[in-house]
């Protein structure tokens, strides 16, 4: 069945919010214990942020597991079982009596429950929707930004009440209602078959070809004649369909095992994969050194508590506003480079941190960090999405989030050694935001040589057309 943009839809939006609030807001919150971490193991930067690096890690490590589960039984099921081990991951950790059971507890067993809600919930929301598509995303993906927002200086408050470990406690029963989120997932009957893609390859190339200047089809003989233009056009997509069709094919019967991963091939997810390893290298720095860094510069505790609260309240604005933005007509076909703006100006604003070193001066950083990354983790399904079709989204996310789990895992470290070498937190956000322009320059590059290719292509196509038809006159007369 079609996506109906509605209907149940909205309720599986729901669920992704609180799959979002229940997985990556709790993450974030993670760097609201760090200080309490590093004081009660008597422990240096880069062994806490270990902590962290390892639950990012393992949540995107472990993607590909949650898409494969929810490929071979329901999404319904992995959130469920994602749900269940999460929350036995942060009650083990709050009984933790060294930081080495909480690399196990906390990063790499909640981390693997994360990842079994994480991917499901958010291919889910791709077949429901299709029209509304970045809206819905946008809606789903604010939980992150209104979790955090309400969890940081619930979490802060928690440990001053009860310690580090009744603040566990309890966000391990929040977390709990995963399971809940999980068992309204109701799957949706999708049909896929040969003469679907071929019609879908048709489609595509139709669009492409509509984008190109109308006057590249004057060259073409027989422009006089609509009936012949017709015919020629049709043929060029068809030649195109069959092409894409041809290669899906092959790779289909020569790795069976591996049938839903043929977006592979795609040269725009290829470029889309190496901006996402950059983008993973810098973009969990700032959540993590934040509320340390404020800290360091004279800042309370329920002010650098409170940062975090402004990321997530701009974190709302960014996810629905740039979600709704590009669902207009205008930007539909502008989303990559909306993504690679946000993306670029999140690296801008890293760039500055070590000239802010006052409260009233990290206000304004937080709430553009926090805009701008509600925009790009917004965009991230949309643009994915576009590259490989709704079809393939599910497992394109999985090796998407796959691509995060190594710079997750040593990035933090790697900031918290320039801190301990250098004694201060210039090196670790200037790494932040080089890496950052480095995923939006990489990806702007890489669509703009795409882009030209199939340009170079189409008119090879034109050409091969024109002389074709030129040969059918011939024999005419």
């Amino acid at each position: 069945m079609a996506p109906p943009d509605g209907g149940w839809g909205w309720v599986v939006v729901g669920c992704c919010f609180m799959v979002t609030v229940c997985t990556r807001a709790v993450t974030r919150c993670v760097a609201v214990f760090f200080v309490e971490f590093q004081d009660h193991f008597v422990a240096d930067y880069a062994s806490t942020a270990w902590i962290h690096s390892l639950v990012d890690c393992s949540t995107m490590l472990f993607a590909p597991i949650g898409s494969l589960v929810a490929n071979r039984w329901s999404s319904r099921v992995a959130v469920m079982l994602g749900g269940l081990l999460s929350s036995c991951g942060l009650l083990l950790s709050s009984f933790a009596s060294c930081l080495e059971q909480l690399y196990f507890s906390m990063g790499v067993l909640a981390g693997l429950g994360f990842a079994l809600c994480y991917t499901p919930a958010i291919g889910t929301v791709g077949c429901y929707f299709h029209r509304r598509k970045a809206l819905a995303y946008g809606l789903a993906m604010s939980g992150s930004g209104i979790g955090t927002f309400v969890l940081a200086p619930a979490v802060q408050l928690l440990i001053e009440l009860y310690t580090w470990r009744g603040a566990l406690l309890v966000l391990s029963a929040l977390v709990a209602n995963l399971c809940v989120c999980g068992a309204l997932l109701r799957p949706i009957a999708t049909k896929r078959n040969e003469g679907a893609e071929l019609h879908g390859e048709k489609a595509e190339g139709r669009r492409m070809l509509m984008r190109r200047p109308p006057d590249h089809l004057l060259l073409r003989p027989g422009v006089g004649n609509p009936k012949l233009a017709k015919e020629m056009e049709d043929n060029l997509l068809a030649v195109k369909a069959a092409t894409q069709l041809k290669r899906r094919r092959f790779f289909s019967r020569h790795f069976p095992s591996v049938q839903g991963y043929v977006f592979l091939l795609l040269p725009e997810f290829a470029v889309l994969a190496a901006s996402f390893v950059f983008l993973a290298s810098g973009c969990s720095l700032p959540f993590v050194y934040m509320v340390p860094y404020a800290l360091s510069v004279g800042v309370a505790h329920q002010h650098a508590a409170f940062l975090m609260s402004i990321l997530g309240v701009l974190d709302i604005v960014g996810n629905i506003t740039f979600g709704w933005l590009t669902d207009r007509k205008c930007l539909t076909t502008r989303r990559v480079s909306c993504y690679v703006f946000s993306v670029a100006m999140e690296g801008l604003c890293c760039l500055a941190v070590p000239l802010l070193r006052s409260f009233p001066l990290l206000v304004p950083f937080a709430a553009l960090y926090g805009y701008f990354d509600g925009a790009y983790v917004a965009l991230i399904p949309v643009v994915t999405s576009d590259a490989v079709g709704a079809a393939y989204l599910s497992s394109a996310l999985g090796v998407v989030y796959f691509l995060h789990a190594i710079p997750y895992l040593v990035s933090p470290p790697i900031g918290g050694w320039l801190v301990d070498v250098t004694g201060n937190y210039t090196g670790t956000f200037l790494l932040s935001g080089a890496a950052l322009l480095a995923s939006a320059l990489i990806l702007a590059t890489g669509t703009c040589v795409c882009r030209h290719k199939t340009a170079v292509d189409e008119d090879l196509n034109c050409e091969h057309a024109r002389h074709q038809d030129s040969q059918q006159e011939v024999d005419l007369v």
